[in-house]
């Protein structure tokens, strides 16, 4: 366990994926990387970039991953030697398979049609079941990715269909769960999100091409312009002469992941109409509705509850005020999961601004509460240095059901809300009082966006398997 799992105590998000088609025939990867790094709160784990030039001999396509950040595994001399006009990039976050070189993407590879880099957000629930039939077929697996299996899944299908997006549609169709998927062939450069939405992408305009990427923030970093949000169930292709649509013959009622809006997203983002920043200033809103009390300031976690906090505080009146100051530069030191590690950490990260906390009644405002550990440490620091009474308000109700989906929801035992009642965790984080977002707010947050709440009520809108 790292530094970042012990004093973040969050849910992540499995990956992020990139894509570009640069019809001028300029070098891509420098823009890949780019996108990539606004992408990188969606996995630290690995990166990746795979490019192929659509002028040059068939099948070239060139690419290079490897573990850390963006900026840990490409360094100048390395972008220089990616060279295409076409290009897909990834950043990681494992929540199937280990976290290992074999499972960093894009997978690359060739196959009777030519060859095939693909690079893939979301979990396919269903992942096992095809892979034992691939296995039974003959196929040889390398990693326990299963992106792997979609990738020999598209690859099988292409050896007899006229086209890649075909080929695409037919295997797309055999899948369950959340996925968004960026593929390039030499020629193609194609997107898919899953039937019900569950995973996002979206298009944009750059000044020679177009850009795939899992949220417009990426498009943003590269100067690119945002179109669309790919629908559920779509399927786009994008060529030297523009782009073109089609869709996977499975459809479902779409069920956008709701804790893009609460936590994953990058503020600055835009996804499926909803700007992220309004969708969280307006859950701090209804929580201040949901649950007033006096007190003197309102303050949020850094960095994942500051926006709900400032919406508590325009709602409810009360002065809206820092009262943890963030270190942004203590690295991603390994150091072991013991209770007196982790409040060490927490210290590190997080430090009380003692002038704003003395004698004061504080609400404080996170997104979520999914083990309790960190929470009930930020509490102590604050209490310790004077603070009068903490109320803590959660932007998003308890997480009490597994997600098969691609977000990495800790076991029943490990989600405190599962185990204990709002009163009960209350008492052990030793906080004043504790209010949850309302689960019937949540449509209101996202202006009636269609969306998946299962971690919270367990209602999944597909079966896992």
């Amino acid at each position: 366990m790292n530094m970042h799992e012990l004093m973040d105590d969050k849910l992540h998000e499995e990956c992020g994926v990139f894509g570009i088609y640069n019809t001028e025939h300029i070098d891509v990867a420098p823009y890949i990387y780019y996108g990539l790094t606004s992408l990188q709160h969606r996995g630290q784990e690995s990166a990746g970039i795979a490019v192929c030039d659509t002028g040059g001999p068939a099948g070239n396509i060139t690419w290079h991953k490897g573990m850390g950040l963006v900026s840990e595994v490409f360094h100048q001399e390395r972008l220089s030697s990616l060279k295409g006009n076409l290009g897909i990039g990834h950043v990681r976050y494992s929540t199937t398979g280990s976290s290992c070189i074999e499972n960093a993407q894009p997978m690359v590879g060739t196959y009777s049609k030519g060859t095939l880099a693909l690079a893939h957000n979301g979990n396919i629930t269903n992942a096992e079941k095809l892979k034992k039939e691939l296995m039974d077929c003959g196929t040889i697996f390398h990693s326990t990715s299963d992106t792997e299996v979609v990738y020999y899944l598209i690859a099988r299908e292409r050896s007899h269909t006229d086209s890649v997006e075909n080929a695409i549609k037919t295997a797309v169709t055999k899948l369950k769960g959340g996925y968004a998927l960026v593929v390039i062939s030499p020629q193609k450069l194609i997107g898919v999100r899953d039937p019900l939405g569950l995973k996002p992408l979206c298009l944009g305009k750059s000044a020679s091409g177009y850009v795939l990427a899992s949220e417009s923030c990426a498009l943003t970093a590269i100067g690119a312009t945002f179109i669309r949000d790919i629908a559920p169930g779509e399927i786009i292709t994008i060529t030297g002469n523009g782009y073109s649509s089609n869709y996977c013959t499975v459809q479902h009622t779409p069920a956008h992941c709701i804790f893009e809006y609460i936590y994953f997203a990058r503020l600055d983002s835009h996804m499926d109409g909803i700007p992220i920043y309004d969708a969280r200033e307006k859950a701090g809103r209804l929580l201040a509705k949901a649950y007033p009390i006096d007190a003197d300031i309102v303050s949020g976690v850094p960095d994942s509850g500051l926006t709900a906090a400032m919406g508590y505080a325009k709602e409810s009146g009360i002065p809206y005020s820092p009262v943890f100051q963030k270190n942004s530069y203590i690295g991603r030191t390994f150091i072991k999961p013991t209770q007196e590690e982790r409040e060490s950490a927490v210290r590190l990260k997080l430090s009380v601004l003692d002038s704003v906390v003395a004698g004061k009644r504080i609400i404080l405002i996170d997104d979520s509460i999914v083990r309790g550990t960190t929470m009930a440490s930020l509490i102590r620091l604050l209490k310790n240095a004077g603070a009068k009474e903490v109320h803590v308000r959660i932007s998003s109700p308890p997480f009490l059901y597994p997600c098969y989906y691609g977000t990495d929801v800790p076991t029943g035992r490990e989600l405190i809300a599962h185990e204990h009642s709002p009163e009960e965790i209350c008492n052990r984080i030793g906080a004043d009082s504790l209010g949850y977002l309302k689960l019937n707010d949540l449509s209101e947050m996202v202006d009636g966006l269609p969306i998946c709440k299962a971690c919270f009520d367990g209602n999944y809108p597909q079966s896992p398997y």
